[in-house]
């Protein structure tokens, strides 16, 4: 189960507006672009968080609306403030930092040994069976 974004309340699975919260980050995103650095936009918009919290929050794409969450960020705002993040990283010399490659999908196909042993408990002959695995196809 994943935490509710802040900005947002779930009610019977569904998500709604949390108008003081939304009006925080409206305000975090315009504080942001008018040059304060990513704490400063969070402290004066009220929101207690750190600058990789902020960073996180500012990047993400469900504030602009999707199938669960409904927007509270228009694409030009989401947009320039995605330009200005990478124009002040470039300016303070931070484009050298890789992103670690997150595999999305777990592999489906693989080759076994063959199946020589049966075991009464289902974790036993799980144990069995991943020990048989020999490859992963590609």
């Amino acid at each position: 189960m994943s935490h509710t974004l802040y900005g947002y309340w779930i009610k019977n699975g569904k998500a709604f507006i949390d108008e003081i919260a939304a009006e925080k980050i409206r305000q975090l995103y315009k504080n942001y672009l008018a040059g304060l650095s990513l704490e400063n936009a969070a402290m004066e918009a009220g929101i207690d968080a750190s600058h990789g919290t902020v960073k996180r929050i500012m990047e993400n794409r469900r504030y602009l609306g999707d199938d669960f969450y409904p927007e509270i960020i228009d694409t030009y705002t989401f947009t320039e403030t995605m330009l200005e993040l990478e124009r002040r990283k470039k300016a303070l010399g931070r484009t050298n930092r890789i992103k670690p490659v997150i595999q999305k999908t777990a592999p489906v196909n693989f080759r076994f040994g063959e199946i020589k042993e049966y075991h009464d408990s289902p974790a036993a002959q799980a144990e069995y069976l991943y020990s048989l695995i020999e490859s992963e196809e590609t």
